[in-house]
């Protein structure tokens, strides 16, 4: 695949004049679809909060955990909003490990996570069975009306929608919650949504709690600034669905039984280390 080092592969409406979210999360995990600019960035906010590049895997453990989750639970198709740049363990992978015949839509808004998502499907994935899209998951509508002339997705099943380390980047000015609810409305009965969000309620009063903001008020100097949100808020996000056991907590305390590394059963005796409220909510 070709990597963000190379200019010849610049995707068209990539902004190199500011870092950004889906870039930088790329460098936390080790990636290489990221710019100089990013790079500069991931390394000053390690310097600020060092625990970082940990934070990011944990997140993305997660995810994996939880994409882990629905396949076992039946579940066959995913809709993933804000899906970023493919690192290790994709959505699609993690799935047709255990159903060959799963199914994945990938979202983003970033021309560098669509252009080298396309790039891993042509090379590894099923044109029938995976597809991306390039939009704005705060327009409802157009997403799905986009993600199902994909022809991947079948609305009468039920579908995996996933907002993993995603919905901290809408500002409360685009009114987050009805934003996801829309999209709730929309997915057939019997699907799940699977999320996750920073937070800074139940975090320590201490140093760390300082580095944590400091690395806000950098984000807020990229074109992805991120919002921190709390408990109560981010369980609003499954109002009218029914949350599967062990309902919103730290991302450490997420189902392990689906398989954690090293980095989350590291800071398991102290999971709000984590910054990351999680939860998997069924429509009834």
């Amino acid at each position: 695949m070709s990597t963000g080092n190379d200019p010849a592969f610049i995707p068209e409406g990539v902004d190199l004049d500011r870092p950004n979210a889906a870039r930088i999360y790329d460098w936390f995990l080790g990636g290489t679809a990221n710019w100089a600019i990013d790079r500069e960035f991931g390394a000053r906010a390690v310097e600020t909060f060092p625990q970082i590049k940990m934070i990011a895997k944990i997140g993305r453990e997660f995810l994996g955990r939880g994409v882990t989750y629905l396949s076992r639970q039946g579940i066959d198709q995913f809709l993933d909003l804000g899906s970023g740049v493919p690192t290790v363990g994709n959505v699609h992978e993690i799935a047709d490990s255990i159903n060959p015949g799963s199914r994945c839509v990938y979202v983003d808004n970033e021309p560098v996570a669509v252009a080298h998502s396309r790039v891993l499907l042509e090379r590894d994935g099923d044109p029938e069975r995976h597809a991306v899209v390039h939009g704005d998951l705060r327009d409802p509508h157009d997403i799905w009306r986009k993600a199902l002339a994909t022809g991947v997705l079948d609305t009468e099943r039920p579908i995996g929608l996933i907002m993993a380390s995603v919905l901290y980047f809408v500002s409360p000015e685009d009114d987050p919650h009805t934003v996801v609810a829309r999209y709730r409305d929309l997915l057939p009965s019997g699907s799940y949504f699977l999320t996750s969000h920073l937070t800074d309620d139940g975090i320590p009063h201490d140093d760390e709690e300082a580095s944590r903001h400091e690395i806000r008020k950098q984000y807020l100097k990229s074109s992805t600034p991120f919002h921190y949100r709390s408990r109560a808020e981010f369980t609003r996000f499954f109002d009218g669905y029914e949350l599967v056991e062990p309902g919103v907590v730290w991302a450490p305390e997420w189902h392990l039984d689906a398989g954690a590394s090293k980095a989350t059963r590291k800071v398991v005796d102290n999971p709000n280390y984590s910054g990351a409220l999680v939860g998997l909510g069924r429509k009834p």
